[in-house]
């Protein structure tokens, strides 16, 4: 969502006002992000928003949606939770939304839909905070896509121009849209992503294969408002909610590594069992010493190219790893941290925030 940018110079500048020495890798270390089991529909799904095809009977709801930042923010005021199933052509995603009164006002097809209430799609196929799709949505299916080849913080940007050849969507108003006088319950929202266009920058097979899992995540953007004769008005000088599936810890959507984990199955209903990424501690790691470079280089206008000189010395190892391990490249830095197992993978990190994984 560009409306983070601002949120991203106020952290950029705490993160500037850090002292180097003495970041630690353990403060505030966020909760695993969540993981939903995405099976296959064993019937057809017609995209009219109602939510009613038998296939949707069969796939579990999300959690219900946090606050943005998580725990630290009271509980979002209604309720809101998702759906999603597959097949060969496409990813299918759903959610309600209960609303008490359903207004929205952009008709313009790319209009920058967070302006009215929405609804929002973040997919980043091979979790490694790059190359990412956004979609977002209205009460009217006034829809937003775009494309991301890096997040805000590393200089973006949003590709606008980029479209979803070939998607469904729908909603569906449960009550009257753009009507004060009356009380509404909810509304109500379907999408048949092709897989064929999130193969693009996948880097993986799309659609998936069993057990594969992608890094996903869902946003609701909820103002308040006023009434001012028969229409909705903002209530002046407030910020707008953000609830979300998997919390960001941050107002800040564009955290891909903060997202959650779709694991998608081909096995019947309630047989297979979500298996959380063994690597995500790892990735923790690896993100807090790209957190704390991003202080050093602010500070010193140069990467550290030990942990030392982060003061990350002594922080404690994760089990099965091997001690982290940073140097300096032409661009910036690498920093690397080896998991044991049967295989030994390597993962890295850039000062581009980008994750990556080798075997050993």
């Amino acid at each position: 969502m560009p409306r983070c940018r601002k949120w991203l110079v106020l952290v950029l500048s705490l993160l500037l006002l850090t002292p180097a020495i003495g970041v630690s890798l353990e403060v505030d270390a966020p909760p695993p992000p969540k993981g939903y089991v995405c099976m296959r529909a064993r019937a057809p799904i017609v995209i009219d928003g109602k939510l009613d095809d038998s296939a949707w009977a069969e796939a579990p709801w999300t959690d219900d949606f946090q606050d943005i930042e998580g725990d630290r923010k009271p509980r979002p005021r209604f309720r809101t939770r998702a759906k999603m199933l597959w097949d060969d052509r496409f990813f299918y995603i759903a959610a309600e939304l209960e609303e008490p009164h359903v207004w929205a006002s952009l008709t313009k097809h790319d209009s920058v839909i967070f302006h009215d209430n929405d609804f929002e799609i973040f997919i980043d196929p091979d979790g490694d905070n790059q190359e990412y799709y956004e979609l977002e949505i209205n009460a009217i299916n006034t829809e937003w896509d775009l494309f991301l080849k890096k997040a805000y913080r590393n200089g973006g940007p949003a590709i606008n121009e980029w479209e979803i050849p070939g998607l469904k969507t729908a909603t569906q108003i449960n009550g009257t849209i753009n009507d004060p006088a009356d009380r509404d319950t909810s509304w109500t929202v379907e999408f048949a992503i092709p897989w064929n266009v999130l193969a693009e920058f996948a880097h993986r097979p799309s659609p998936p294969k069993n057990g594969d899992q992608w890094r996903v995540n869902f946003s609701r953007v909820e103002w308040k408002h006023l009434v001012e004769g028969k229409t909705y008005k903002k209530e002046p000088s407030t910020r707008e909610d953000n609830w979300v599936w998997s919390p960001q810890g941050a107002i800040d959507m564009h955290r891909p590594e903060r997202w959650g984990f779709v694991q998608f199955s081909t096995e019947p209903p309630g047989k297979a069992r979500y298996t959380p990424d063994p690597a995500n501690p790892v990735r923790d790691r690896l993100m807090a010493i790209y957190h704390a470079q991003t202080a050093y280089h602010g500070k010193h206008q140069t990467w550290a190219a030990t942990l030392e000189a982060l003061g990350l010395e002594a922080e404690p190892g994760l089990p099965g790893t091997l001690r982290p391990q940073i140097k300096r490249t032409s661009s910036g830095f690498e920093a690397s941290i080896v998991m044991d197992g049967r295989s030994a993978q390597v993962w890295t990190i850039r000062e581009d925030s980008r994750i990556s994984r080798s075997d050993r």
